[in-house]
């Protein structure tokens, strides 16, 4: 690589990481992502809702992708639930919960797992209507998502049977989010898209998704996550850095200190506007979609190396090895990142902190209080704890720089 030699260049080098904000800027690959600062975001639905899958996934990747907004999430998802009753709870469960935002996942119950029939249709889109009118009116911004499809056992198409309501059902969701100037959420599908590759491949895949055939399992439900997010504007990139001798180029990071050493150990200090994530429990999926690099773009060129083996280290803990080549062409660290070193230690606790939080909220408030009945002054008395779990998050979301090294092995 061309050596840093010049003093123009260490000169320019030293500006520009002087000039650099004390932060790195928020950027949303020029559109804006659904989840604004300081949104509070219900995420209503079924026992699909309820499983807290799905709905720690958008949370867990809102939060660590934009650590600088201040997010709130609740998960008031109900087993057995339609969109009638989603209407029915909407003063207790959303408007209690002061919510800016809201997201609307109903259908898997309401077609009765039968084959279409348009008054139970009607009946659903009723309901979600119901709820799309106390939105406005509380001007509460909402996505409104499809449920996604079943993965059934039996051989052959995977839109045949109960899927073909459910994607009958699909339709009258997109009808809802025309109507009412909300955001409509195809997951069907992309899901379905999967399923169907699997089968393809071997018409034994079944259960890819984990789970049963109603209720997916994680590799199932960071499907579900991903295509809400992406259709919400999500920002996937976590940063992209690209080394040419002197010249740097950076997104979405701050990069200071950047040196060749004498040995073509090439070293800078990183500090990311956000964090990658992609649950372990959910790796399975990767045999069929590449969701965890899609979705997390932490993105290294360093062009110039000389031919050979080099390993990556973050904090000095190596964390991949790429060869010259590699790097010049661009990789993508996410994946690596999340397996060791700084940026793992911090993910898992934003991760621990976003569980203690959900589960509490769950066990101890909403089906502990709410759905038994207990009352008011239990649920403000266990109400009290939140704002302390709410705030362990932000604590854990807290950026700090980590030492970027890439050393030539075999030396």
């Amino acid at each position: 690589m061309t050596k840093l030699s010049s003093i123009a260049a260490i000169l320019a080098l030293v500006l520009t990481a002087s000039n650099c904000p004390a932060q790195p800027p928020e950027k949303d690959d020029g559109r804006f992502f659904f989840f604004k600062n300081g949104d509070t975001i219900v995420v209503m639905g079924d026992s699909i809702t309820e499983q807290h899958l799905y709905s720690n996934y958008l949370e867990m990747w809102s939060v660590s992708r934009f650590p600088k907004r201040n997010l709130t999430f609740r998960n008031v998802g109900i087993g057995g639930d339609r969109s009638t009753g989603g209407n029915n709870r909407f003063k207790r469960d959303v408007l209690a919960h002061k919510a800016t935002v809201l997201t609307v996942d109903f259908g898997m119950n309401d077609g009765n797992y039968k084959s279409f029939d348009e008054k139970t249709f009607q009946v659903y889109v009723k309901g979600l209507q119901g709820i799309a009118d106390q939105a406005k009116a509380a001007k509460i911004r909402v996505a409104w998502i499809t449920p996604q499809p079943i993965e059934k056992k039996e051989q052959g198409s995977a839109l045949q049977g109960y899927n073909e309501t459910l994607e009958r059902f699909s339709d009258g969701v997109r009808d809802i989010a025309d109507k009412n100037g909300g955001i409509f959420v195809d997951q069907f599908h992309p899901y379905l898209s999967l399923l169907a590759k699997a089968r393809a491949t071997d018409q034994k895949n079944t259960y890819i998704m984990g789970g049963d055939a109603v209720h997916p399992g994680p590799a199932g439900q960071i499907v579900m996550a991903s295509s809400i997010l992406k259709r919400l504007d999500f920002q996937r990139l976590i940063a992209r850095i690209v080394i040419d001798g002197p010249k740097l180029d950076t997104e979405n990071c701050i990069v200071k200190d950047l040196t060749d050493d004498q040995d073509g150990t090439v070293r800078f200090s990183c500090l990311p506007s956000g964090l990658p994530f992609f649950p372990d429990e959910a790796k399975s999926i990767l045999n069929w979609s590449p969701i965890l690099e899609d979705m997390n773009r932490y993105l290294l060129t360093v062009k110039g190396l000389k031919a050979g083996q080099y390993a990556v280290k973050f904090n000095d803990q190596k964390i991949a090895e790429y060869s010259g080549d590699q790097l010049g062409k661009g990789v993508n660290l996410a994946g690596p990142a999340l397996s060791a070193g700084p940026v793992a230690d911090q993910v898992k606790k934003v991760w621990t902190a976003v569980q203690e939080k959900n589960r509490y909220f769950h066990d101890q408030i909403f089906r502990g209080v709410v759905l038994s009945g207990k009352g008011q002054d239990q649920y403000e008395e266990r109400m009290k704890k939140m704002p302390e779990l709410d705030a362990a998050v932000r604590k854990a979301l807290e950026m700090t720089p980590h030492t970027v090294a890439i050393v030539p092995l075999g030396k």
